[in-house]
């Protein structure tokens, strides 16, 4: 990869985590066992779906990183890094799986759809054991941040679904889709 590609994912990169951080800042919905609703995991699907693996995963997981630390979630911060960027990595993986040969819009409204619902569940199971292990609530106890979870699963699909038909308009961040896809 020459020198102007480089520069331009690491841009593409950092902008994703910034407006990562953005968007999961930006509304906040508290539940019940100390996390909150938001819209940056469908920033998160996006990092993922744009930047590939590696820089997918770096940009959702610190976007996601500094959302907590800003919003006074530092406790959950570092459980964040990594639940987030798994969650990237896989709908990335995802997304890039069913839309490799054919980027037709169907296929990339299912490729959106089966990436959220797996970096879903990497969220919804993340935060459940941190929740229940690492925060100490308990297994039982930590069931009720579930059905919360899945909410904001729906919300980072429709999101993701709505951003990235608009993303492909521009020229960089398409130049970007076409050459991961």
């Amino acid at each position: 990869m020459n020198t102007k590609n480089n520069s331009q994912i690491l841009i593409l990169s950092a902008l994703m985590a910034a407006l990562t951080c953005i968007a999961t800042m930006i509304i906040k919905v508290p539940t019940p066992a100390l996390g909150y609703i938001h819209f940056g995991d469908g920033m998160v699907l996006l990092s993922g779906i744009l930047l590939g693996p590696i820089y997918g995963s770096l940009a959702a997981g610190i976007g996601s990183l500094f959302a907590d630390i800003l919003s006074g979630y530092a406790g959950f911060a570092p459980a964040t890094l990594i639940i987030k960027a798994l969650a990237a990595l896989l709908g990335g993986c995802i997304y890039h799986a069913i839309c490799r040969h054919n980027l037709k819009q169907n296929n990339r409204i299912l490729g959106v759809i089966a990436g959220g619902l797996g970096a879903g569940a990497i969220v919804v199971t993340g935060y459940y054991l941190f929740s229940a292990f690492i925060l100490g609530m308990g297994a039982k106890a930590a069931l009720i941040d579930i059905p919360f979870n899945l909410v904001q699963t729906v919300f980072a699909i429709l999101g993701a679904s709505l951003l990235l038909p608009v993303l492909d308009k521009v020229p960089v961040v398409r130049k970007v889709i076409y050459k991961r896809s």
